[in-house]
């Protein structure tokens, strides 16, 4: 597996040995001896998946009192996935990377706790899956606005853009300060 660092601290690109030939492909896509080798000491405890179609924009999500670090891959076609730093420590804080993950490529993205994530669907459908080194609780859930003008996110252009009401509504940077 080969990493690649961003610019976030602690936010990585994975790119999984990829074996094909006339029958197909076997990739690896997660093995904890090798992430503790790399010095990536994680415990996932839960893993999800979700399908969405073409210009599905999810997120920015984030826990503030149960933060989750996640390692995100998107097994059935293409996403562009975001990360923002919201630790206030950070040298990065406030800066978000961007990056498209697809099945073809067989990357993924290991997104520190204290960083909300999101991910914009390309493709027709997407399948999304995520593993969490923490669970998920419900009276712990909050977001960042997806079009906030300060983060100033370089979305891709998609013919239309499906988004919850519940995510138009997620506060501006500058009120989270």
């Amino acid at each position: 597996m080969k990493i690649n660092s961003t610019n976030i601290e602690g936010l990585y690109v994975l790119e999984p040995l990829n074996f094909q030939d006339k029958r197909g492909y076997f990739r690896e896509v997660f093995n904890i001896s090798s992430f503790n080798k790399l010095g990536l000491n994680y415990n996932f405890v839960q893993d999800n998946e979700s399908m969405s179609y073409k210009g599905v924009l999810r997120g920015l999500h984030y826990q503030k009192k149960h933060p989750q670090a996640k390692l995100v891959r998107c097994s059935y076609g293409a996403v562009f996935d975001v990360c923002v730093d919201l630790r206030k420590n950070s040298p990065s804080y406030g800066e978000w990377f961007g990056i498209i993950i697809s099945s073809q490529l067989g990357n993924q993205l290991l997104i520190p706790r204290g960083c909300a994530p999101g991910f914009l669907v390309l493709s027709d459908v997407a399948i999304f899956n995520y593993k969490c080194d923490d669970l998920y609780h419900e009276d712990d859930q909050w977001g960042l606005r997806w079009d906030d003008p300060d983060i100033n996110i370089r979305w891709p252009k998609v013919d239309e853009l499906i988004i919850s009401n519940k995510d138009r509504l997620f506060p501006y940077f500058k009120e989270l300060i």
